[in-house]
């Protein structure tokens, strides 16, 4: 994957109301595959086709982007382990959220945790076979005692523990990103979450335009990008594909793709927009567009994917392992029975296709064991 800087903007696409609607690709979904595994790329109109092909196509589809994902993956499937380090008392008003200013949502708040109780996290994160630890917190933006935190608390994480580390800390800037990655913090996410043009029906705190910048901040301090979206959040499909080709032109190494769980209490409470095979499709999509990026199945899969989970696989090289934010995610055990079903097996290697390192076989798995509570 590329770690170039930033381009300074994304391609514009065409107006909306020169939209047409999409026309499948010439050779089908078959000769779709054969083109991007010989190094060409998948236009709008055809991201376009994914998200509109029909259920008799599906599987189809999905046989399309299963053979672009092993190409670069193979049939490994990395394991991400996410701790909400500090939730709640946020001063954002995502309408997704459920620890945002507008959010009433019954959910624990509280502030940074404790190291010893990061640190047993991370052991946690080590026992289930996950490749990355993520630390999460909720905030416009780190204060200077959150980053000082995080940067004293990574190195021992590493020397402890085989993990690579995540930040999600909000927006941050170029002295703030520096100092992360001097602390060895691995890479740093940072959802577009939509396109620019829905971006304000979701958020009016900060703008399409600051999530950008604190990506660039991040590529310019040497830190891998992770970066994704979220569906269902009453998108048209043409944003997903702004996303998704946003997120190429940003050359981002690991995409999570959320799909929205509308907790209680927030804005989006409610919306139920999604069926199992149009998540199928975004997966399908977010993958031919960006065919060497890792591709997560990330918050909602439980939810909205329900009895075609395993599915996912096809597309997507890795999942969260345990809980999220602030809902639960299904039992440990139950992944790795998903992932032995399947045929594939956990790998701990890098995202990028040139060194994905070494994979574990797929009947050897933990013991899971509790995570520590807030």
């Amino acid at each position: 994957m590329s770690t170039v800087d930033l381009p300074a903007a994304s391609p514009s696409r065409s107006p909306r109301s020169a939209v047409e609607p999409p026309r499948k690709p010439a050779g089908g979904w078959a000769g779709l595959a054969d083109r991007v595994l010989s190094g060409g790329m998948v236009d709008r109109d055809e991201a376009r086709a994914v998200l509109a092909s029909g259920d008799e196509e599906l599987l189809d589809v999905l046989a399309a982007a299963y053979r672009v994902r092993h190409r670069h993956f193979g049939n490994t499937v990395q394991l991400f382990f996410l701790m909400n380090a500090k939730s709640g008392l946020c001063p954002e008003d995502c309408g997704y959220c459920s620890q945002s200013k507008v959010s009433s949502a019954d959910i624990p708040r509280y502030n940074l945790l404790a190291p010893e109780t990061l640190l047993d996290a991370a052991r946690v994160a080590a026992e289930r076979q996950s490749k990355t630890f993520c630390i999460v917190i909720s905030a416009r933006g780190p204060t200077e005692r959150e980053i000082d935190a995080v940067c004293d608390i990574v190195p021992k994480i590493k020397a402890r523990h085989d993990l690579n580390v995540c930040a999600c800390l909000g927006l941050l800037d170029a002295r703030q990103a520096q100092r992360l990655a001097a602390a060895g913090v691995d890479k740093v996410n940072h959802n577009l979450n939509t396109s620019a043009r829905h971006y304000p029906s979701i958020c009016t705190t900060h703008t399409h335009a600051d999530r950008l910048a604190t990506l660039q901040a991040c590529r310019e301090a040497g830190l891998a990008l992770c970066s994704g979206g979220i569906m269902g959040m009453g998108e048209e499909p043409e944003d997903l594909v702004d996303m998704a080709f946003e997120l190429r032109h940003l050359g981002v190494e690991s995409i999570p793709l959320n799909f929205l769980t509308a907790i209680d209490g927030t804005p989006l409470a409610g919306s139920d927009r999604l069926s199992p095979r149009d998540c199928l499709r975004g997966l399908a999509m977010m993958r031919l567009v960006n065919p060497e990026a890792e591709i997560r199945i990330a918050g909602g899969r439980e939810v909205h994917l329900r009895s075609l989970q395993p599915l996912g696989l096809y597309p997507a090289n890795s999942i969260f392992v345990g809980d999220y934010l602030t809902t639960p995610g299904q039992p440990p055990a139950a992944d790795y029975a998903m992932i032995t079903d399947m045929g594939f097996r956990i790998s701990r290697g890098a995202e990028t296709p040139a060194s994905r390192g070494a994979e574990r076989p797929a009947t050897d798995f933990p013991v899971p064991r509790p995570i520590p509570n807030p």
